[in-house]
């Protein structure tokens, strides 16, 4: 077949013809050149990596498919394996290796990332990677694998980078064709179904609920903000008297879902920022009576739920509380969370798609690419809770839940509805609606592991040209252009203020050393004095003519930031003394001892403190006295020719302006320098780190360091001391799980501070390992924060107990119950452990530890995680 009547089928294929930006994309990709697409979500991006896997079968080349997820692994080899079949679509994820030699493999781009390191025969062949979701690559955790492929992926591979809108998409290119060559940007804006915007206000007046556009056309074309919805603003709705309720409200859930269904508007995806929120509303549109399914239907959802769960014993399912979960499930509602099992969020997932539930109560986590369009997408509330603060929605998480709303071939417009909030302005919602797209930015940082693989496979000046190669270097280059710009300007206003300092008689920089050895000794004085307040304490006697005379010191005070005294005089009047009190000095007459008890305001105790002034034999001890070069210098300024000039003032205002644009010139110089050679300078510290401890010498790597280029997880470094001390070693599997988890487990909303031990360890065994880890990790830090590098985080020992169980066999329910953690939070974590478990098997130097790391992995793999990890494999 040529290359015309190849792409003639593909585009005859397709159930909707080409848009004009599709036809762009394959008109690269016939032309050799790798391609950067971003678009909104359901506009057809994926349209352009089917036909890169059309050319590679048609070739008889390889193609990899990567994405972010696993979830979004799983969910792309279904559906490749249904168009080309299974023998032809392999899976490479954390969980499953499935045909990994099949032309079309799909995998997590960690997985593409640790191939090109290894330098893997499977890239033999290899003619185009596809980078889904790649405006990934901004992800705190794991957005630098991102920018690993596309640097180290060979030349000769073309990319098929898949992007949400972001408004820097040609910066990105651009960056992309520096490093790989040729490279077409395709930028679609225009979605295929139209997005209306709609405000839903509760109205306890005879409006009801009133769902109003968040836009209006007043005749000109332009849409603009709705007044009546702005006018249901706090600031402008009607008052209401004292002890009414108010007249506007939050709609509540099942009334949202009501309105919908009424509306004609389902289904629908409602997110809500809050797993416990998610199921709470499935309840509470069950408890109002909510029903969105006919007997059909419900037997369709009853055959899915069975299928899904079908790994699932009765216990397991009881403790997931299944059937909770199916009678939503069968009303046609169902929450969509990270805390659930994958199997029920795969069930529920396979529902919506085939239109059989009405409404998914949602997490943003369902925004991240699973393919879930809906006709409408409410949003309950503008704002999330991070695990430390709330956060306004930014324009870019925004877009992206709206993203959902709209199916094409069968909407012709999607919905996305925002619910009245009283603590939210309309125009903040207005605004957020008007704005669609984000700037993407690096998080690209050098690693141990990924300096380790550098060193491996690179010579030096190699490998740092590639760290040059990174989008965060390049963005800094650009932002230096930027830079030195500004430093132009700088430098061109210093001198025509200069010219003007210059422009008259007169030793004006003499004049200005005076003053300034005059400010200072001011300042010194006033700190001095300031000084002297301070040293004084309760009983201490002065004289002090101004305040009556003997005064009493009775307490210091601070008012306002500013150090003050309070005493009582000989008149028994209450006083406060500052440094201003204090000007040449006080003589001090000695302490008495006050009254008790301590009541300044009482007359008694006033008494008996004036008493004990007068009965004091004084001394003469002078607390401080004033800086005598301070008359010399206010003489030796009066006396200078300039004092008293006409354009003295104008020339001091220019000099201390030229002094303030030194300082500018010298922080931008200082930046320029920093982003020039920041990225070099923090590669440079890690391999003094990794040098230091053993796993550099001269360009090359220890065992150790080879061991380390293998080691992908945050605390790579740790992991990689504890193998080599022993930490892993001499242990049965179910210890050994349970130290590997302190690698592997973060708690869930974690705010920056130091993880708690567990109230019980599981083994003593366990416990010292832990305690031996925590002391590597202490070293580190101090190493690191000594080379000011980031900080390794801190490894969390709050899974072990948990793990050990799970290993040993324990029930699903004991540990749930133990360790008060979700079903889907327990997957995910022992998930993490067993691929962690695998990497110690291939690396640990200890061959009855690498065999007890497989054991172990082997023995997580059962009950719920088994049927977790399970993929369908379509014939």
């Amino acid at each position: 077949m040529t290359a015309g009547e190849l792409r003639r089928t593909f585009e005859a294929d397709r159930p909707f013809p080409l848009d004009r930006f599709q036809h762009q994309a394959l008109d690269a990709l016939d032309e050799g050149r790798s391609v950067l697409v971003a678009a909104p979500t359901g506009a057809g991006k994926t349209v352009v990596a089917e036909y890169a896997v059309a050319r590679a079968r048609a070739s008889g080349g390889k193609v990899f498919y990567t994405t972010p997820l696993k979830a979004l692994s799983n969910q792309k080899f279904g559906d490749l394996a249904r168009e080309h079949g299974g023998a032809n679509v392999g899976l490479l994820t954390g969980d499953n290796s499935i045909n990994g030699d099949a032309p079309i493999v799909v995998m997590t781009t960690e997985v593409l990332r640790n191939m090109i390191y290894a330098d893997s025969p499977a890239l033999a062949g290899l003619q185009y990677v596809v980078l889904d979701e790649v405006h990934y690559l901004q992800n705190r955790y794991r957005g630098a694998v991102w920018e690993e492929v596309i640097i180290h992926l060979p030349h000769d591979v073309a990319l098929v980078a898949l992007s949400a809108t972001v408004s820097n998409a040609e910066e990105v290119a651009d960056w992309i064709r520096t490093v790989r060559g040729a490279t077409a940007v395709i930028i679609e804006e225009r979605r295929p179904i139209e997005l209306q915007h709609l405000y839903l206000v509760g109205d306890r007046s005879d409006a009801g609920l009133q769902l109003l556009p968040t836009f209006v056309d007043e005749g000109d074309g332009e849409l603009r903000p709705n007044p009546v919805a702005a006018r249901l603003d706090g600031r402008h709705a009607p008052r209401r008297r004292a002890g009414q309720r108010p007249r506007l409200y939050t709609p509540w859930r099942s009334e949202v879902v009501e309105r919908l269904a009424e509306e004609r508007m389902l289904p629908a995806i409602v997110f809500v920022f809050s797993r416990v929120g998610c199921d709470r509303a499935v309840e509470q549109c069950l408890a109002a009576g909510v029903r969105l399914t006919d007997s059909a239907q419900r037997s369709a959802l009853r055959r899915i739920a069975e299928a899904k769960t079908a790994g699932l014993s009765d216990d397991d399912l009881d403790v997931l509380g299944y059937d909770s979960w199916f009678a939503g499930l069968e009303a046609g509602l169902a929450a969509h969370h990270a805390g659930m099992v994958p199997p029920m969020k795969e069930a529920v997932e396979e529902a919506f798609a085939s239109g059989l539930l009405g409404v998914v109560f949602a997490t943003e986590t369902l925004s991240l690419g699973i393919n879930m369009p809906a006709r409408t997408v409410v949003i309950e509330k503008l704002s999330k809770f991070t695990g430390e603060h709330h956060e306004f929605l930014t324009p870019g998480e925004y877009t992206q839940l709206a993203g959902r709303a709209g199916r094409r071939g069968i909407d012709t417009v999607g919905h996305v509805v925002v619910l009245w909030d009283p603590f939210v302005a309309f125009e903040q919602v207005a605004a957020l609606a008007s704005r669609r797209t984000y700037a993407l930015t690096s998080v690209f940082r050098p690693t141990y592991n990924m300096a380790a693989n550098l060193v491996q496979r690179y010579p030096a000046d190699q490998a740092r040209h590639l760290l040059n190669l990174s989008f965060a270097q390049y963005h800094a280059d650009r932002d230096v252009v930027g830079l030195e710009r500004q430093l132009e300007r700088l430098r061109d206003q210093l001198r025509r203020t200069r010219e003007s300092v210059e422009a008259g008689d007169g030793d004006l920089e003499g004049y200005r050393t005076i003053v300034g050895e005059l400010e200072a000794a001011r300042r010194a004085e006033r700190a001095e004095r300031g000084g002297r307040l301070e040293s004084l304490r309760p009983g201490d006697v002065l004289d002090l003519p101004r305040r009556g005379g003997r005064v009493a010191v009775l307490r210091q005070e601070r008012g306002r930031g500013v150090p003050r005294v309070l005493a009582l005089n000989a008149r028994r009047e209450l006083v406060r003394l500052a440094a201003s009190d204090f000007r040449g000095g006080v003589r001090k007459l000695g302490t008495i001892t006050l009254p008790r008890p301590f009541a300044p305001r009482n007359a008694a105790f006033q008494r008996a403190t004036v008493e004990a002034m007068h009965g004091l034999r004084p001394r003469d001890d002078v607390i401080g006295r004033d800086d005598a070069r301070i008359a010399v210098l206010e003489r030796h300024l009066a006396e200078h020719p300039l004092h008293g000039s006409a354009s003295l003032a104008q020339r001091l205002r220019a000099a201390g302006q030229a002094d303030r644009l030194e300082r500018e010139i010298a922080r931008a110089e200082r930046r320029v320098a920093g982003r020039g050679d920041s990225l070099a300078r923090q590669f440079d510290r890690v391999l003094g780190v990794l040098e230091a401890w053993g796993y550099l010498q001269d360009w090359g790597l220890s065992d150790a360091g080879r061991l380390l280029t293998r080691l992908n997880t945050e605390c790579d470094l740790v992991l990689a001391e504890s193998l080599r001390e022993g930490l892993c070693d001499g242990l049965e599997p179910a210890e050994l799980a349970a130290v590997v988890s302190c690698f592997a487990y973060e708690r869930r909303g974690a705010d920056g501070s130091a993880p708690v031990a567990p109230r019980r360890w599981p083994t003593n065994q366990v416990a010292r390992r832990a305690r031996g880890i925590e002391r590597i990790w202490r070293d580190l830090l101090a190493t690191e924060r000594d080379e000011r590098l980031p900080e390794t985080r801190q490894p969390d020992p709050g899974f072990t107990g948990a793990i050990h169980g799970w290993v040993r066999g324990d029930e699903l329910a004991d540990l749930l119950e133990d360790e008060e953690m979700t079903g889907g939070d327990f997957v995910r974590n022992v998930k993490q452990v067993i691929d962690l478990l695998r990497q110690v098997a291939e690396v640990a130097p200890d061959p009855a530890t690498a065999a007890t790391a497989r054991r172990a992995a082997d023995a997580c793999l059962r009950g719920v995680v088994a049927a977790s990890s399970a993929v369908d494999v379509p014939a």
